[in-house]
């Protein structure tokens, strides 16, 4: 029977996820806002959102998916512009009008892609026969499309810029942004996986340009020392290793993502006040920087353990997904092994217990997601290796940086991370002059200014 609403054991895991961060963020800001005499219109505004977003999950019709997804937009437009009297957050808010709005032409494409195809405009219906068939031209249409406005809402290079610049907005803006609303592009893709599957092009297309700007993003936040700043950098890197994982199929790995991002986010955005007591603590604690030599024996344990991970079980099917973990691993186990002393021996055996207890435990949500999301797509080993080849490009040129600062190829490789690759001073001269604002300009070119003085 026919119906504008659907809720599968997929999107009654989404909603759970968004009760949870909406009430966190809501309570959060009721506090925050405690002396501002707008608080009314932010939590209207915040309230909105979070209603729209709802909304998106559980439409099952396309033109009511689409009004959901163009409402969300213009919902989180009030909350950038919150303090409108922020050039930063006039750029971004800027920036981000044009985007959602080419996103939305974007997505109204596929949509009418998919209702020529198939000649119904009740997803469920959709998703059920695109799964059973090939890819034919439209589909390819609408696969590449879906792709593209996945690429744009989670804020893929070069289009990245007005996720870097909303930290001018408040705290709570930024946590629902980066732990909720940037996700949708990968639950988009989620939902229409038996269309993006349909096509190879499609998924060759969010592949190459997700694990570039994954690898880009990521080096990116290494240089930065703003922590929101540093998070934003991250967000993008984190939402395009998800697309990723889904242009090769990885479906249960990417909702598996999706979730730990978007708790994690939540909190180091609602949390992030308290960043630099941290930091202080830890500087006065008498941290060590890891050695080469404890990476090298970091790697070496996780391999061993990767390895008996997929004797006892064969967890591992994707090569990409298996050296991600790798370093995963590694980066968990570094610091135990990095400081040798009379409690060495203990604290490095129970980092390797807590390591395995987190082999176990993916392995056991990995089963049971790729059971409760129903999902299945073959892997191409070429994309595979592909990706797998930029995370360890990744790890290299982060081990560059971090270790290496002084080679001249290294320190100009740093400033390029450190300007952003230039991307978004390209994007944003473009958006002024498809939009023209003179405050904007004015702040643009003295941004510009500052980059080519840097630089130099």
């Amino acid at each position: 029977m026919f119906s504008l609403f659907m809720v599968t054991p997929l999107k009654l895991m989404l909603l759970g996820l968004i009760a949870i961060l909406g009430i966190t963020i809501v309570r959060y800001s009721w506090v925050a806002f405690s002396g501002e005499s707008e608080r009314g219109r932010f939590l209207r505004a915040l309230l909105m959102t979070i209603t729209a977003v709802v909304l998106v999950i559980i439409s099952n019709h396309l033109l009511l998916f689409w009004a959901a997804w163009v409402s969300v937009s213009l919902c989180l437009h009030r909350l950038i512009l919150f303090y409108p009297e922020r050039p930063r957050a006039q750029l971004a808010a800027h920036k981000k009008f044009l985007l959602a709005r080419l996103s939305e032409v974007l997505l109204a494409g596929a949509f009418i892609a998919l209702y020529s195809q198939f000649h119904t405009a009740t997803i469920s219906e959709i998703i059920q026969r695109a799964a059973g068939t090939a890819g034919s031209t439209q589909l390819t249409i609408a696969a590449v499309l879906l792709a593209a406005v996945a690429l744009i809402k989670c804020a893929q290079l070069p289009v990245h810029g007005w996720l870097i610049q909303v930290v001018e907005a408040p705290t709570p803006v930024s946590a629902l942004l980066h732990a909720g609303i940037v996700n949708l592009g990968g639950i988009l893709l989620l939902f229409f996986s038996p269309v993006l599957a349909a096509s190879p092009a499609a998924c060759w297309f969010l592949v190459i340009l997700a694990g570039i700007s994954t690898t880009i993003t990521g080096l990116v936040s290494t240089t930065r020392i703003s922590i929101k700043v540093k998070l934003a950098w991250s967000t993008s890197s984190q939402m395009g290793l998800m697309l990723v994982e889904i242009g090769l199929g990885l479906y249960e790995m990417a909702l598996l993502h999706l979730f730990a991002h978007s708790f994690y986010k939540s909190f180091s955005f609602l949390n992030s006040g308290n960043t630099v007591n941290h930091y202080l603590a830890a500087k006065l604690a008498g941290g060590v920087k890891p050695r080469v030599r404890h990476w090298a024996l970091a790697l070496t344990f996780a391999l061993i353990m990767i390895g008996i991970a997929q004797w006892q079980f064969a967890m591992m099917t994707s090569l990409a997904a298996t050296v991600l973990i790798w370093f995963a691993l590694s980066a968990l186990l570094l610091p135990s092994l990095s400081r040798w002393d009379s409690g060495s021996l203990p604290r490095i055996a129970i980092t390797l217990a807590f390591a395995a207890g987190l082999l176990v435990l993916y392995t056991t949500a990995k089963h049971h997601l790729s059971i409760l999301m129903g999902m299945d797509a073959p892997l191409n080993i070429y994309a595979d290796s592909f990706v797998a080849l930029l995370f360890f490009s990744l790890f290299a040129l982060s081990m560059a940086l971090q270790y290496w600062p002084h080679i001249s190829w290294v320190k100009r490789l740093f400033i390029w991370l450190n300007a952003g690759a230039y991307l978004d001073e390209w994007a944003t001269r473009l958006t002024l002059k498809l939009w023209p604002s003179a405050s904007l300009i004015e702040l643009q070119h003295a941004r510009w200014q500052q980059i080519k003085t840097e630089a130099k």
